[in-house]
């Protein structure tokens, strides 16, 4: 028996989810189902997929559940998370302002501005109080898992074969999202690849606050409120924090969310 399911299509700056409102179930979504939509040779095509659902607890306005193009549930999404917020104002759900809770607890998000068809969010992400050293990068963990790779030129860096080398480094048993990040004038240029995508992002929420974070304590900077601007392929982010004695609090990622398109696909 076949379903029928209606869906939208979002992008952060290029970092693409296939978004359904599930408050009212429409499928299971097994492990093969949301591969299948994920594929950009067989489905819809997206990095991931993202269900809105029914709050889980009383103080948030909706709850997300995420799941990479390999079809499998994963951790926090920072663009799918801009996203969503994105989504749930279309929806009419949320005004400017509201609380979801997601993989690592609740969030914020605020909708900063609105124009053609797409949103300036801004979320907020969860205190950083462990960032591990080594000689090659930065560990750390934002929702996800990143090593920050500081690089001269990462516009030079083959980051599919060397971001897949990384990725199952034993250092990371569970594996890592990989970020290699060098100047950019006034900005910081980064590259990601993607667990679970296995291949290059042209955004990555998480790895852009990680990026940022691990600039600040690779560069040394002075204890206080920063926000750094960082350029991906795919568009702009800021990210802002406070910094205090080599932990990072009062974390905003803010970027744009665009609405590309709608449909119907049968499962």
């Amino acid at each position: 028996m076949t379903n029928t399911v209606d869906f939208y299509k979002f992008h952060g700056a290029g970092n693409d989810f296939v978004m359904i409102d599930n408050r009212r179930p429409q499928a299971d979504f097994t492990v093969e189902q949301v591969a299948r939509l994920c594929s950009r040779r067989f489905g819809i095509g997206a990095d991931g997929l993202i269900l809105l659902q029914h709050p889980m607890q009383p103080d948030v306005d909706f709850s997300m559940r995420y799941f990479n193009s390999d079809g499998r549930e994963a951790s926090l999404c920072g663009n799918g998370s801009r996203c969503v917020v994105a989504f749930a104002n279309f929806l009419k759900i949320i005004d400017k302002k509201c609380r979801f809770s997601a993989f690592d607890g609740i969030h914020s998000g605020e909708i900063t501005d609105f124009h053609d068809d797409t949103w300036d969010v801004s979320i907020s992400m969860n205190e950083v109080t462990h960032l591990t050293n080594y000689d090659d990068g930065i560990f750390l963990d934002t929702g996800s898992p990143h090593f920050v790779v500081f690089v001269e030129d990462a516009n030079a860096v083959d980051v599919f074969n060397e971001g897949r080398r990384l990725r199952h480094d034993v250092r990371f048993p569970e594996g890592s999202n990989i970020d290699f990040c060098s100047p950019d004038g006034s900005r910081i240029f980064m590259r990601t690849y993607e667990r679970g995508v296995e291949d290059e992002t042209w955004a990555c929420g998480t790895g852009v606050t990680a990026t940022a974070l691990a600039w600040a304590q690779q560069r040394h900077f002075a204890d206080g409120d920063y926000e750094l601007p960082i350029r991906m392929r795919g568009g702009n982010f800021k990210v802002a924090f406070k910094m205090a004695n080599c932990r990072f609090s009062s974390i905003y990622l803010k970027g744009p969310a665009t609405i590309a398109f709608k449909g119907q696909v049968v499962l």
